[in-house]
């Protein structure tokens, strides 16, 4: 599948994932009016709207994008309705030709990681038939318990050629409590990417590796030594935009040739309306302005990476 994230971001030199995390106050009053008309106010109804919302963003921006990142805490907050709006949102995200990373960000041991991996990545057996649950093309994974935590995604990815993100360094400010700890004079986020590395190395795409990692914008120095570290690995990058990281911010996420990271933006995309640079396209027309935050952030890493 890294394969593919690396054919999609090519074609349309855009090096960017919008992240499909729907909080009901991101969501246009006349989109949740209709989805209650139906369905009430339940848990029903909130589903269908975060649906219809997804739905209208994708449909405004999948030819400029390569992939999107369904954040699922988003939609399980509702529950089992929550969870099938997650179901058909990557469902049609891969039916219009986009990469789905499953921001699930699982972290167990044993049978239990097994099944998260088979859930998400893989097939589950049930009598002589097997079926793909969620199917995502990708998942974020944490990684604190170690290589008896992550080797069951890893086998799965083997098996099914899907990918992973592993969390190395995250972009919320208490991060560095455990993960700028100086292990042998090194920070364990720096370990942590050596591991991913190596991890990597049983699952070679073409030109990159099937497990990637997650490195934080709002971190660009670290990303600046996580990108020796991992040379093989595509690093996520959220924290753009709303978070504060700028094209310019991110050139050292990449390799020479361009390639090599992805910047994540969520609601500095799917609530652009909200902004005031976009509010002229107004609640009714947010796919629009959706679209024309995607293009100005397409604008913005391309010129720095022109830079390079």
């Amino acid at each position: 599948m890294i394969n593919k994230l690396v054919q999609n971001i090519k074609k349309t030199e855009a090096p960017i994932v919008v992240g499909l995390d729907p909080m009901l106050s991101y969501i246009p009053e006349h989109v949740q009016k209709k989805a209650y008309q139906e369905f009430g106010e339940t848990l029903e109804g909130a589903a269908e709207a975060i649906w219809q919302f997804n739905k209208e963003i994708v449909d405004k921006t999948y030819d400029l994008i390569p992939a999107v990142k369904p954040q699922i805490a988003m939609y399980e907050q509702f529950g089992v309705p929550g969870l099938i709006a997650f179901k058909k949102t990557v469902d049609y995200c891969k039916e219009k030709g986009l990469v789905v990373i499953g921001d699930i960000k699982r972290g167990d041991i044993g049978s239990t990681s097994a099944a998260y991996a088979v859930g998400h990545l893989g097939r589950v057996q049930v009598g002589s038939k097997s079926y793909v649950p969620f199917d995502e093309d990708f998942a974020t994974v944490n990684p604190y318990l170690g290589s008896d935590g992550v080797n069951p995604f890893i086998k799965v990815c083997q098996e099914e050629k899907k990918g992973l993100f592993i969390l190395v360094k995250t972009s919320n400010p208490s991060s560095g409590e455990f993960q700028d700890q100086l292990i042998d004079g090194r920070p364990l986020y720096e370990h942590v990417g050596e591991k991913v590395a190596a991890w990597g190395e049983t699952c070679m795409g073409d030109e990159y590796s099937y497990i990637g990692a997650v490195v934080g914008a709002t971190y660009p120095e670290m990303g600046k030594v996580l990108r020796k570290v991992m040379p093989k690995s595509y690093i996520l990058v959220p924290g753009y935009g709303a978070q504060g990281g700028k094209g310019k911010d991110l050139v050292h996420f990449f390799n020479e040739d361009g390639l090599g990271a992805i910047i994540n933006s969520s609601r500095g995309i799917i609530a652009a309306y909200k902004q005031e640079k976009y509010a002229q396209f107004g609640e009714l027309n947010f796919g629009d302005a959706s679209r024309a935050a995607v293009e100005d952030m397409v604008a913005d890493v391309r010129s720095a990476l022109h830079s390079l």
